[in-house]
């Protein structure tokens, strides 16, 4: 089964006076791939811009856009429609024996793959992460899937989802001592964590559909705004996606769009502006996501 639907997101951002703009990246269009294909999509501007694509060094789809006048408003639109297949459960695809405990046995092939997502990035200046990371493992609890489930389960049981507005994400142990923090802010928090026990880890930006905006039964936490969450490299499977904001391993929820190895790579907007500093007013962001249909599943042979 397939899902079309159709993605619109805006960023306003507003000044006190005329202000000019340097160049902005933006991080929108989902790659190929077998989760899902685009359709058609837009990028439109307020202010006459110029937009040119590359894809980055990790393969995600990156918009340049130069603009050629100030303006107390910049406004940024995308809109696609793209046909969604969702995410398969972990069962569907068994561990390898070498990745059913932890530590997962990387091939020699593997680790020349995945060093760069196993390297912790974020420093742990007080312990506190890996005394958080430790207690998932003590007592021999190596099962590799239930200590990736129980470490999810802490989080949503354990921790206070707080939006905000302010730009970034927090380290791994800000959060743990603000017992708070947004989707961003938990995966990678967990991805922190995974890679001290050595496991591979990539931080995912995208979008989560909420059935219940279609007249589901069940709301989504992060819905309405760009969403983020990790995905776990484990053999046999391979990489496998983990939403702690919502515990979601599988289903049709999780939009992706790109990866990287730390949030930072994959801001969804990001550029320069030149002006007096009093003249920022704000930044407002309307994501709206609706699923048009779906699509009946190819009997197999």
């Amino acid at each position: 089964m397939a899902v079309i639907y159709d993605l619109e997101h805006v960023t306003t951002y507003s000044y006190r006076n005329p202000v000019g703009f340097g160049e902005h990246r933006a991080i929108f269009l989902p790659g190929a791939g077998f989760v899902g294909r685009i359709l058609s999509y837009t990028l439109e501007t307020n202010i006459p811009s110029k937009v040119r694509w590359m894809m980055d060094t990790l393969s995600n789809n990156v918009a340049l856009i130069e603009f050629s006048e100030p303006a107390k408003e910049l406004s940024v639109t995308y809109r696609l429609r793209g046909e969604h297949f969702g995410i398969k459960a972990i069962a569907d695809f068994p561990l390898e024996a070498r990745a059913i405990e932890i530590p997962v046995q990387y091939t020699p092939d593997e680790w020349t793959d995945l060093a760069v997502f196993m390297r912790p990035h974020a420093e742990d200046p007080d312990g506190s992460l890996a005394s958080w990371t430790k207690s998932f493992v003590a007592g021999d609890r190596d099962d590799t899937l239930d200590v990736l489930q129980r470490m999810m389960d802490a989080i949503w049981n354990d921790l206070t989802y707080q939006a905000r507005e302010v730009e970034g994400t927090q380290s791994p142990s800000e959060t743990l001592r603000l017992g708070s923090g947004t989707c961003r802010d938990y995966a990678w928090l967990m991805i922190e964590a995974l890679r001290r026990l050595g496991l591979a880890c990539r931080f995912v930006s995208g979008y989560l559909y909420d059935s219940s905006l279609d007249g589901g039964d069940v709301g989504m936490t992060g819905a309405g705004a760009t969403h983020a969450w990790l995905q776990v490299y484990l053999p046999g499977a391979g990489w496998r996606a983990y939403d702690p904001t919502n515990r979601i391993t599988a289903g049709f929820d999780l939009i992706r769009v790109a990866i990287a190895r730390h949030p930072g790579q994959v801001i969804p907007l990001s550029g320069s502006w030149f002006g007096n500093a009093e003249d920022y007013l704000g930044m407002d962001v309307q994501v709206k996501i609706r699923k048009l249909a779906k699509l009946p599943e190819f009997e197999e042979e």
